[in-house]
């Protein structure tokens, strides 16, 4: 009995390695993606930045990566609105949100183009405001930047959300320069994946509301 039990144990966590191992592949995957590299023309409702650190207003060097090409695929015109995400971090009198929508307007965006929520403090809820706010203006699919790293996560929540999604990373991020650090973040992400996709599925089966923080 013992000798079964050890058995199927060790299956199990070998299983659990497997599926470990392909996440983390797929991470690094969907990190090599860009889906409009040679698009021309509008190819969603909206470019959604995430958020990053700010400090007292000034974007982090992670975030105005983020902002930076944002708004150059802004200029290509490839989405009518700008949405930005983002909450405020203890002791912070800014939001991540605010912070980015300050940085885009000194380089001409005009408020009418730039959407934002402020409320999320983790990737998982940024991205749950983030489809709230475009379903105000009628939006279903989005142009996702961030690291690289996040892009797979962040397609599978706005897919969760009822988005169509696509990805842009952005290449001049402090991460993407650190392999070691890059690869952190894959391993970090690997295991985040599945643990949005369960929070999703809790919320929906009804153990929390769809809007807890």
């Amino acid at each position: 009995m013992l000798r079964a039990l050890r058995r199927w144990f060790l299956r199990l966590v070998a299983l659990a390695l497997v599926g470990w191992g392909a996440t983390i592949a797929l991470v690094w995957w969907w990190s090599r993606r860009d889906d409009v590299a040679d698009a021309t023309g509008r190819v969603a409702d909206a470019i959604v930045v995430l958020g990053a650190a700010q400090y007292a207003g000034r974007p982090s060097p992670v975030l105005q990566a983020r902002l930076d090409h944002a708004l150059a695929l802004y200029e290509r015109k490839l989405a009518p609105y700008l949405l930005l995400t983002g909450g405020r971090g203890d002791g912070d009198t800014q939001s991540e949100a605010g912070a980015g929508r300050r940085y885009l307007r000194q380089r001409g965006v005009p408020d009418s183009a730039m959407l934002y929520e402020d409320l999320g403090r983790t990737t998982f809820s940024s991205m749950q405001h983030a489809a709230d706010t475009l379903r105000r203006v009628q939006g279903t699919s989005v142009l996702l930047v961030s690291d690289p790293f996040h892009m797979l996560r962040l397609s599978v929540l706005a897919r969760l959300h009822g988005l169509t999604p696509y990805v842009s990373p952005t290449r001049t991020s402090p991460i993407s320069a650190n392999p070691l650090l890059e690869f952190e973040y894959a391993v970090r992400e690997s295991l985040a994946v599945p643990a949005d996709v369960a929070q999703f599925a809790r919320r929906v089966l009804g153990a929390a509301p769809l809007d807890a923080p």
